[in-house]
């Protein structure tokens, strides 16, 4: 990937398709999708469950490979790189959140916090220091050595965004980030990416089926049948 090239976009998807065969049947998950999104943008995504935005957040991840159409990341094909080279892309210039907050229960906070760091070879110093920065901003420093089951559930979301905003990436998926909280820790959690945003540059597509939340994000797209409506 040439990073000396400067590209309009940060992500695309050009005439992104996903279909799946199921029981001999052909399933169109998502269909002709064309997205844009520019440095520092904040994208939302709403749609019923199994409208494709998974999908689309996997394929946007190189978690997945289209059946037609690319995803450009900083104008590079990702279907043409190799799997340690998207591996690479996922351990330092995408974040990754899910749902299910996906923590390991042995680990403290900060050690959550810190593996992605570990994996992607930081040394011990400046571990420590991206560590406790990504904690910060979450504002969950006071809590680094409780386990998940020690922390709320809007705790344990905040956790596991500062796992997936501890390298710095330049662009942040979220699926659901909210779909298991409150609407006060959910409308926090979208304020903690509008602000993440606004401050570093991060562009940051999150999915959510609450439409209250919608307000809080640069631009919203509604997918409904695998079709960006």
């Amino acid at each position: 990937m040439n990073k000396n090239i400067s590209v309009p976009y940060i992500i695309q998807a050009l005439d992104l398709s996903r279909n799946y065969e199921l029981r001999g049947e052909t399933i169109n998950a998502l269909s002709g999708i064309d997205l844009s999104v520019s440095t520092g943008e904040f994208v939302t995504f709403v749609g019923r469950s199994g409208s494709g935005k998974t999908t689309l957040l996997n394929l946007l991840a190189g978690l997945d490979l289209p059946t037609r159409g690319q995803v450009l990341f900083n104008g590079s094909d990702m279907a043409k790189l190799s799997e340690e080279e998207k591996l690479e892309l996922r351990r330092k210039k995408i974040g990754i959140i899910f749902q299910s907050f996906s923590l390991l229960p042995l680990l403290s906070a900060y050690e959550n916090v810190e593996l992605p760091l570990r994996i992607a070879g930081v040394n011990a110093h400046n571990r420590e220091q991206m560590t406790m920065e990504a904690m910060d901003i979450v504002q969950l420093s006071h809590r680094s050595k409780h386990r998940p089951y020690e922390l709320s559930g809007g705790e344990q979301q905040r956790i596991a965004i500062a796992r997936a905003i501890a390298t710095k990436p330049d662009v942040i998926l979220a699926d659901e980030p909210t779909g298991e909280l409150d609407s006060t820790n959910a409308e926090n959690i979208f304020g903690l990416f509008k602000l993440m945003v606004e401050r570093d540059g991060m562009s940051i597509l999150a999915t959510t089926h609450d439409r209250a939340l919608l307000d809080l994000s640069h631009k919203v797209y509604q997918i409904s049948n695998g079709k960006l409506v």
